[in-house]
């Protein structure tokens, strides 16, 4: 006999398949008269709290649906249930199922339109009041999903209590929960279109518990007093590109560890760290991704909670505070922010609603083959709009200074890393990610456009033109732009002997011919000190002498070029080991002298970088730069000038581990010259040789310069001369 409308409705229910459980749980006007269902597994007994007492409702023989009959003037609007569980419990709470849809139409439109600068404010885990009711507001974008719940420890996370109510062609799910407490660990429970039932971290989840548990928590209404006012102010007005930047580039789970091997709180590390980076003179941090990961070997590559701090230090309030302290102490904070691709993991994004969802469903498009990763559908618009979301996020409530974008290569091109064959061209038959590119454009222009004085800088290793010129000019639109090539060229040439380098030159100075081409940030970063590559320190040859020099002498040579600079942590004593993730630095290596002359180097290095207009003041145009000699192979000496208001700064470059006394060296303008650096000195563990105090430029003409200065050059180190007195 077949079944009618509303007993397989009622059946829907009870099997949880049903994509609209507001048209059957809830209050409804049927036949003159008011009807309330409630489906609550585990009750014994059901009451609605009326106006005037309590109303019983009756159990639906053999099941967990409760029905009451009756005049709806006995109902209050938002009406509370009491019942009994099989412990003998008792619980009251507001029925979910009595509410209107709180998300608007227009909301939903810009969401699916891909323009909606906040969708955070509704995605996710959301506390607001409805109606003068607190709860929490669940939303998820699932447009393929049967059927979509609200699962946690509050529901004994069974899918069928809070099914969520579908918008329709938006393919977003809400349901508003009264009375949910902060704190509470939830999951979405998906019916897919095969019947297959699959829990899935929220995607807009602002915060976790520890790996290797996956569910997030209902993060709790932020009280965190902010006091960098000061700082977001003068950044707004800030002159960036003409303003000193070197940035200590840290991997928070390995730079400090606690004595038992645990990890550090975002406030603990705030205090050392900020106290470790103003010490040395840096302007800026970068943190390695600390966006949610489940795979501590991933270094935060591998992403899972877009909007969530990881668990690992702490709350999203310890990382206020930990950006907030940088900021009161004038260290801005860079994150390493990864839109170019996410991990397989089954309760996560892949296949969110059992199609390729945030992915493309083409392996050709849609995977990495190295990383064994899935690539972001960025020509879809919700998806695009998800991962704008999540950069806007991090620079709005997390005041973020700046997002350094992983992988950008790998965007730009369909044929990354890929045989022929292996995949699909665009629309004209061209290798450019089309969709990619405007993604990439769109994320610039609005993180330039909404917070004035934030940065964005593409880890970008092609020759792609225009990576960091305006969108409206045809380019990409970041602020700034890693120079890989010039790294690769750098520690090339520093890891050769040099008795062979004289054949490598070019190294050093092909670089220049592309210097100004780009807004460039001269690079050693994380990636050059892993998977068997060696520390900076065990890439340089010779004994033990020449090779704390020769990392002195790159070192300088990076802080005298053209450009803004980036260090990973651990350089900056002369790490011994490959850095392991495992494991904090070798901060015992302070107590030796050469590793603590490294330090005090970029200590005095980051000192001038900031002190001498010369060495920043034009990073970025050639106006700033000149060589005076860059052909002299033979002795594997370089020789620039760098220039910025009326200041100017010689400097000399010694490749090789033999003094060059009696020196001529062209300078570009006559009178005095003081020394004020030198890699060699004592001080920083050299041999203290060279040419100090001022010397006076005399009117010999040399290298095509009408003044020349006569001076001793140490071996394997760097010299730097301001001009005074002209």
């Amino acid at each position: 006999m077949p079944v009618s409308p509303l007993t397989e409705s009622l059946l829907s229910i009870i099997e949880a398949r049903h994509h609209d459980p507001f048209a059957v749980l809830g209050r409804h006007r049927e036949d003159d008269h008011c009807v309330v269902r409630v489906f609550l597994p585990e009750a014994q007994r059901v009451s609605i709290l009326g106006l005037t007492g309590e109303l019983p409702m009756e159990r639906l023989s053999g099941t967990d649906l409760f029905l009451w009959q009756g005049e709806e003037s006995q109902l209050s609007e938002h009406y509370q249930l009491v019942w009994d569980d099989r412990q003998g419990a008792t619980h009251r709470h507001h029925d979910p199922y009595a509410f209107a849809p709180l998300i608007s139409d227009f909301d939903l439109y810009l969401y699916g339109e891909g323009k909606h600068r906040r969708p955070y404010r509704f995605l996710g885990a959301n506390r607001i009041s409805s109606d003068g009711i607190d709860g929490i507001l669940f939303a998820v974008w699932a447009p393929n999903a049967k059927r979509v719940s609200v699962v946690g420890d509050f529901n004994r996370w069974d899918g069928r209590c809070h099914p969520m109510r579908s918008r329709g062609s938006s393919g977003i799910w809400e349901l508003f929960i009264p009375g949910m407490d902060s704190g509470t660990l939830y999951k979405f429970e998906l019916r897919h279109p095969d019947g297959s039932l699959h829990l899935k971290s929220d995607p807009w989840g602002r915060c976790f518990e520890l790996r290797p548990a996956t569910a997030a928590l209902v993060e709790s209404t932020s009280s965190y007093s902010w006091g960098d006012g000061e700082w977001l102010a003068a950044r707004r007005e800030s002159d960036w590109l003409h303003a000193p930047m070197s940035i200590y580039e840290v991997h928070l789970g390995s730079w400090q560890r606690r004595p038992d091997g645990s990890f550090m709180n975002y406030r603990e590390l705030a205090e050392g760290l900020v106290r470790h980076v103003k010490g040395l003179g840096f302007t800026h941090i970068e943190l390695l991704p600390v966006t949610e990961h489940p795979f501590d070997g991933s270094w935060g590559y591998q992403t899972t909670g877009y909007f969530a701090p990881t668990s690992r230090f702490g709350s999203p309030d310890d990382f206020r505070y930990f950006v907030d302290h940088c900021h009161r102490n004038d260290v801005g904070v860079l994150l390493d922010w990864v839109p170019a691709h996410f991990p397989r993991d089954a309760w996560a994004l892949a296949r969110f609603d059992g199609t390729a969802l945030y992915e493309h469903e083409d392996p050709r498009r849609g995977e990495h083959r190295d990383w064994g990763t899935l690539i972001f559908n960025y020509g879809r618009n919700e998806v695009r709009n998800f991962l704008i979301a999540s950069a806007l996020y991090w620079l709005d409530e997390f005041h973020i200074d700046g997002l350094r974008v992983d992988a950008v290569a790998s965007m730009l091109y369909l044929d990354y890393s890929r045989q022929a064959g292996d995949w699909l061209p665009n629309v004209h038959g061209g290798r450019e990610n089309i969709e990619a590119i405007e993604f990439l454009r769109e994320l610039n222009a609005l993180v330039h456009e909404e917070f004035p004085g934030a940065l964005t800088m593409a880890e970008e290793s092609t020759a792609w033109p225009g990576v960091s010129r305006p969108a409206w000019s045809g380019g990409l639109g970041f602020s700034m732009k890693w120079n890989m090539g010039w790294m690769h060229d750098t520690l090339s040439y520093m890891h050769k002997d040099p008795i062979h380098r004289r054949h490598h030159h070019n190294h050093l100075t092909f670089g220049l011919l592309y210097a100004f081409s780009e807004n460039f940030i001269l690079p050693f970063s994380h990636d050059e000190v892993v998977h068997m590559k060696r520390s900076l320190l065990d890439k340089m040859p010779g004994d033990e002498w020449q090779r704390f020099a020769n990392l002195r002498l790159l070192f300088t040579l990076q802080y005298t070029m053209p450009g803004k600079k980036l260090l990973f942590m651990g350089a900056e004593f002369a790490q011994g080991l490959e850095w392991n993730h495992d494991r904090a630095l070798e901060w015992h290596l302070y107590d030796y002298p050469l590793h603590h002359g490294v330090h005090t180097l970029l200590s005095e290095l980051n000192l001038l970088h900031v002190r001498e207009r010369a060495l920043h003041g034009h990073d970025f145009d050639a106006e700033g730069f000149a060589w005076l000699d860059c052909t002299d192979t033979s002795h594997s000496l370089l020789s620039f000038v760098r220039r910025s208001a009326g200041e100017t700064v010689v400097v000399l470059l010694n490749f090789t581990p033999r003094p060059r006394p009696g020196y001529r060296l062209g300078v570009p303008d006559a009178g005095r010259y003081q020394v004020i650096f030198n890699s060699d000195s004592a001080h920083y563990g050299g041999s203290n040789s060279g040419s100090g105090g001022e010397l006076q430029a005399q009117a010999i003409a040399w290298m095509e310069r009408s003044h020349s200065l006569l001076l001793d050059v140490p071996p394997l180190a760097g010299v730097m001369l301001r001009a005074v007195g002209h």
